[in-house]
C-alpha cells in the first residue's frame, strides 16, 4: 500500500495574511515565503504534504499573492485579506469542502515533521485537531512568559475538545496548545459550511464579527453546536514562525544543535 493509499486527501493552505510581525521581511514577500534554515515554509510544508501523497494542494492568497503562483500548487485569492481573518480565508476556497476528500487546513505560518500529519491523518474524530502536549517548551523558546500567549486547551476524556482558544488563568487550563493544523472527514464537510452560512454576520464572536473570526473561535463554535472535535496527540515535530523573534529563537537554537529536540529541521 503506498502512502497516498494511506492519506486520500487534499489540502489547502492558508497564506493570505500581511504578517506584520515579520516585517520589514514581509514588505518584499509573503509571510510563507521566510526562509527558515534555508528553506522557505511554504516548500517545507508542501514538501511534507506531498511525501505523505496528499499531492493536491491549493493556497489562499491575500499579501502578494502573484508570488504565490507557484507551479503544483492551486491558488485562490483572498481578496479582502486586510480586513478578514483566517476562516474567511478559509471559505474563499469553499468549493473543497464538497464531502469528496477529506481536507488538511494548514496555516501558512507553521513547520511540521511527517510524524505530526501522519497523527492528523489517523486521528478518529470528524474534525482532527493537531494539539502538542509538549506546547510549554517551545512558548519557552519563544517568549519569556509562555503562558501569557498560550490559549487555554481542555479535553475530554474521550480526546474530544472542550474549549480552546481562550485566555487561561491558570497552567492547569492548558492541556495542549493549538498548532493551526486541521483535518476535515470527508461526511462532514457540508455540514460546517451549512453551519458557517447559518451564523449571522455581526457576531459578536469573541468580540469579532463574522468576517474577523478566529479560526479558533470558530472551531469553538462547532464544538458547542455539537460537532465531534477531536484532538490528535503530538508532542513537539513543529514550529510558529509569527515574529522576528521567533526566527532569530529558532535559527540560534539551530546553530547551537539543541533545535532538534522540538523540530527536526532535515
Amino acid at each position: 500500500m503506498s502512502r497516498s493509499d494511506l492519506h486520500p486527501a487534499r489540502a489547502v493552505i492558508l497564506a493570505a495574511g500581511f504578517g506584520s510581525r515579520l516585517r520589514p521581511l514581509t514588505d518584499h514577500h509573503p509571510k510563507c515565503l521566510t526562509p527558515l534554515f534555508g528553506r522557505t515554509m511554504l516548500e517545507r510544508q508542501c514538501a511534507i504534504l506531498t511525501g505523505a501523497g496528499i499531492e493536491d494542494v491549493t493556497i489562499v492568497a491575500g499579501h502578494m499573492a502573484e508570488q504565490l503562483r507557484l507551479p503544483g500548487l492551486k491558488h485562490v485569492v483572498n481578496a479582502d485579506y486586510a480586513r478578514t481573518n483566517m476562516v474567511s480565508s478559509l471559505f474563499c476556497a469553499r468549493h473543497l469542502l464538497d464531502g469528496k476528500r477529506d481536507l488538511v487546513i494548514v496555516y501558512g505560518d507553521i513547520v511540521f515533521e511527517p510524524r505530526v500529519l501522519d497523527a492528523l491523518m489517523a486521528a478518529r474524530h470528524d474534525i482532527a485537531v493537531a494539539v502538542d502536549k509538549g506546547w510549554l517548551d517551545l512558548w519557552s523558546l519563544r517568549m519569556e512568559d509562555p503562558v501569557a500567549d498560550a490559549g487555554s486547551m481542555r479535553i475530554g476524556a474521550d480526546g474530544r475538545l472542550i474549549e480552546l482558544g481562550r485566555r487561561p488563568t491558570p497552567l492547569s487550563e492548558i492541556e495542549g496548545q493549538y498548532i493551526g493544523l486541521i483535518r476535515l472527514s470527508a461526511g462532514i464537510q457540508e455540514h460546517i459550511a451549512a453551519f458557517h452560512d447559518g451564523l449571522g454576520d455581526a457576531g459578536p464572536y469573541q468580540g469579532k464579527d463574522k468576517a474577523n473570526m478566529y479560526m479558533t473561535t470558530f472551531i469553538q463554535l462547532l464544538i458547542d453546536n455539537g460537532f465531534d472535535v477531536g484532538a490528535a496527540f503530538i508532542r513537539h515535530g513543529w514550529l510558529e514562525v509569527d515574529s522576528l523573534q521567533d526566527l532569530d529563537a529558532y535559527e540560534a537554537a539551530h546553530r547551537a544543535g539543541t533545535l532538534h529536540a522540538l523540530y527536526r529541521a532535515d
